[in-house]
């Protein structure tokens, strides 16, 4: 792919990025003017300014930096777990085709059940410490992962499938060479889709049982009225599931190298 072709959609997500940064800045400033002013009530809704006032204190302590490290640890330990589990059942059922129909309604069965429900059984069964939160992760991310790994093994190539089988290469090596090398991508997507699931299974977790953690710090301000705390917890949340997703697409362009060169 020529170095031109390449700079045209970097331009474009540049010129993105720019407006968005721009939208953004001017929703903080007409926020926080408007705080001060009093046209909103800064104690119901909070500021930008109490925002970064309750950032400076937590990093000052250490708790936010020490409750940011539990939430990133339990969702990527429950992000590995779940999707890491629900992808290798998933390629794995290329070997039973019968088979792979019922276990799917079994994961989308699974799926449906809503994770906060399961949340008190996780606890009592786990603790209130991290492992409770690793697993409700997992859990939350199982089903998806199990899904679309299903439905990538039988999206292969057709025409490469037939190719194998006119060589009458063992389903092993059909599996080895062409059903994972082909599931690559679709693997990413997993595992980008998947960050924001076990991200919400360990703030569930946090919400319901925890002594640290950015659910719990969250929990903990929200029943205070500690609105500007909630807005931090929120906001480093998000930029939590940002980079991860960042990470992610960088590996995947490093791995898949392929599609770059699109």
């Amino acid at each position: 792919m020529p170095a031109s072709d390449r700079k045209e959609p970097m331009k474009k997500n540049n010129g993105a990025t720019m407006i968005v940064a721009t939208i953004l800045v001017t929703l903080i400033i007409l926020w926080q003017m408007a705080a001060q002013t009093n046209v909103i009530n800064g104690q119901l809704l909070g500021s930008p300014l109490g925002i970064y006032r309750s950032a400076l204190i937590g990093f000052t302590r250490g708790q936010l930096l020490y409750d940011t490290w539990v939430t990133l640890a339990e969702t990527l330990l429950g992000l590995v777990l779940g999707s890491g589990l629900g992808i290798g059942l998933g390629l794995m059922l290329w070997f039973y085709p019968r088979t792979s129909d019922i276990v799917e309604q079994f994961s989308i069965l699974l799926n449906s059940i809503p994770k906060i429900a399961l949340g008190p059984l996780i606890i009592i069964w786990f603790g209130s410490g991290m492992t409770s939160k690793i697993w409700l992760a997992g859990i939350s991310t199982f089903a998806v992962a199990m899904i679309s790994a299903c439905a990538a093994a039988q999206e292969v190539d057709k025409d490469l499938l037939n190719l194998f089988k006119s060589f009458k290469a063992p389903r092993a090596m059909v599996f080895k060479k062409l059903i994972v090398p082909a599931s690559v991508p679709w693997i990413f997507s997993i595992f980008r889709i998947n960050i924001g699931f076990a991200l919400i299974g360990a703030v569930v977790g946090e919400f319901i049982a925890s002594e640290s953690g950015l659910g719990h710090a969250v929990f903990v301000a929200g029943s205070l009225f500690d609105l500007n705390s909630v807005w931090l917890g929120v906001i480093i949340l998000t930029l939590m599931a940002a980079v991860l997703t960042w990470v992610v697409q960088l590996i995947e362009e490093r791995v898949v190298s392929w599609k770059v060169a699109q």
